[in-house]
């Protein structure tokens, strides 16, 4: 058995801390692209799942084989997929396609934005401390809360009357 050397002051504190923070950081983690120079990735938000391809382009979006101008009518919607691009500093540089299943389009929306993060990453690995502090690798678990029984939704009650 290999005995650990007691550490007894803080400078050897701050050293060990050094030495395992730098061997965590000295490998650099490599671009994840298949034959054709894409990266893959799947985001959800509420009860929409989206698969997304990203290779590099000029900037075209495709979902569902439509344009992003036919499938989301609403600039809002358009803004909330370009934000990765937009935060990244990456506008106009990749193809975009996903197919895009469930939910709402708000929430089809959040799951395209959550992949094209996810994929951006798998394609730049550098720039995931750009997307992670804007938040848009995490995906965002708020979901419709079941009914329950004896309520007329899920925390509705219903209208009570005394006779």
């Amino acid at each position: 058995m290999v005995a650990k050397k007691k550490i007894e002051s803080l400078q050897e504190i701050k050293t060990a801390v050094a030495v395992e923070t730098e061997a965590k950081t000295s490998a650099p983690r490599k671009a994840n692209k298949d034959k054709q120079g894409r990266s893959y990735a799947t985001g959800k938000r509420k009860d929409a799942v989206a698969r997304v391809w990203i290779k590099p382009g000029h900037g075209s979006i495709t979902i569902n084989d439509k344009s992003i101008d036919t499938y989301f009518a609403r600039p809002v919607l358009k803004m909330v997929i370009n934000q990765p691009f937009v935060i990244a500093n990456r506008e106009n540089e990749f193809d975009v396609i996903c197919t895009v299943k469930g939910g709402g389009l708000s929430g089809q929306a959040g799951a395209i934005r959550h992949g094209i993060s996810k994929a951006l990453n798998e394609y730049e690995p550098e720039l995931r401390p750009v997307l992670k502090q804007a938040g848009l690798l995490v995906r965002d678990a708020r979901v419709v809360e079941r009914k329950k029984y004896g309520k007329a939704k899920a925390r509705r009650s219903y209208q009570f009357s005394k006779r």
